[in-house]
């Protein structure tokens, strides 16, 4: 469910007594769908209300296989009724490597999530601002100021050539993770779906 360009996993390193151990969190899909969509993707959208477009449709695992877009689009339409757009054929590489290091037993450290669902539930409520605007990023980079160690560290330690925003994504994505390790997460999605791998279809806020 995470957005294009993204691909980011990120490690919450000191967890706390009573907690999972260390955890990392990714905003590429684990978890991927047969014929039809995630309850955590639906669920996600719902709890973003205008910021609902964020959530990215999950790919079905077939298009995995798949060795163009044209494949994929192929594939994604018998197995699902719809296609799959160029921008998220882009990702798939990214998912498939993360699909192949992750199992059901290492999600117990290793949650996917959902950058804008973060901000969301530090704010208390769905932010209205885009991130990739100045207004946007000013209100996600207070927001993070409250909750992270050093946000401006982290946005300025991003890879070269990477948008400010992703700086933004991956302080969400540590914080998230963090509360993965020590078991305050929020889980959304129905912990029982799991996929033709056995992998939970849920998402750590």
């Amino acid at each position: 469910a995470g957005g294009p360009g993204r691909g980011g996993l990120r490690a919450a390193p000191r967890p706390r007594p009573g907690g999972r151990g260390a955890a990392a969190a990714s905003d590429m899909p684990i978890g991927l769908p047969g014929a039809g969509g995630r309850a955590s993707d639906a669920a996600a959208r719902r709890r973003l209300g205008p910021r609902a477009s964020s959530v990215f449709p999950t790919p079905p695992r077939v298009v995995l296989d798949a060795a163009d877009w044209p494949a994929a689009l192929a594939a994604a339409r018998a197995t699902t009724g719809k296609g799959i757009s160029k921008q998220a054929w882009h990702l798939v590489p990214r998912i498939r490597e993360l699909d192949a290091a992750v199992d059901p037993d290492l999600q117990a450290q290793v949650t996917e999530a959902h950058p804008e669902s973060t901000f969301a539930a530090i704010a208390g409520a769905p932010l209205r601002t885009r991130k990739r605007t100045p207004e946007g990023r000013a209100e996600r980079l207070a927001l993070l100021a409250g909750v992270v160690t050093d946000p401006d560290e982290l946005l300025a330690g991003r890879r070269p050539g990477a948008a400010p925003d992703a700086g933004l994504d991956a302080a969400a994505l540590l914080w998230t993770a963090r509360r993965f390790a020590l078991g305050t997460a929020e889980i959304v999605g129905d912990p029982a779906e799991r996929d033709a791998r056995g992998l939970r279809m849920t998402l750590a806020v």
